[in-house]
């Protein structure tokens, strides 16, 4: 796979007709764009469809601003058998400023599916740099987390139970 990237770099201009009622940018449409670059990365590296399963600890550090660039980051930080742990930074400002500061983190789990929606494995990501070996660190610490979470969950059942 010569053109296979474990990074992925989406830009573009935020629009009116993402505007909330405070008059920046809903965080709707955020996690929207999110969810798209992180597929975008997830599919290029596995070649494959892929399907969102978890999204983690989504954290909105600043608002942006209507007519903003927007830069969204999404780089693969681990991998298993047939998922992908995706890291997704957001970065906005405006276009006269030329700075950018980061507005939104979060890491995304995709899974690879086949045409009849079941998992097939992907590429393993090593990591080569130190930098990404502390990303891959940081996505096994997230993974213990989940497991934390998710059985406290199945303690408490369906939140709309009466």
């Amino acid at each position: 796979m010569e053109n296979q990237s474990n990074e992925m770099v989406l830009r573009f201009l935020s629009e009116p007709s993402n505007i909330n009622f405070g008059g920046n940018v809903h965080g709707g449409a955020v996690m929207k764009w999110i969810d798209q670059a992180g597929y975008a990365c997830a599919a290029n590296w596995c070649s494959s469809y892929c399907v969102t399963v978890y999204v983690g600890g989504i954290r909105f550090y600043k608002p942006i601003g209507i007519g903003d660039i927007v830069e969204i980051r999404a780089k693969i930080i681990y991998t298993g058998t047939t998922s992908m742990h995706v890291g997704i930074d957001v970065f906005a400002g405006k276009p006269q400023s030329h700075e950018q500061v980061q507005t939104t983190h979060c890491v995304i789990v995709f899974v690879a599916v086949d045409n009849n929606g079941a998992p097939i494995p992907v590429p393993k990501w090593n990591p080569q740099t130190e930098r990404e070996k502390i990303l891959e660190n940081y996505a096994l610490k997230l993974m213990d987390l989940r497991t934390g979470i998710d059985e406290e969950m199945k303690k408490l059942g369906k939140v709309s139970e009466k």
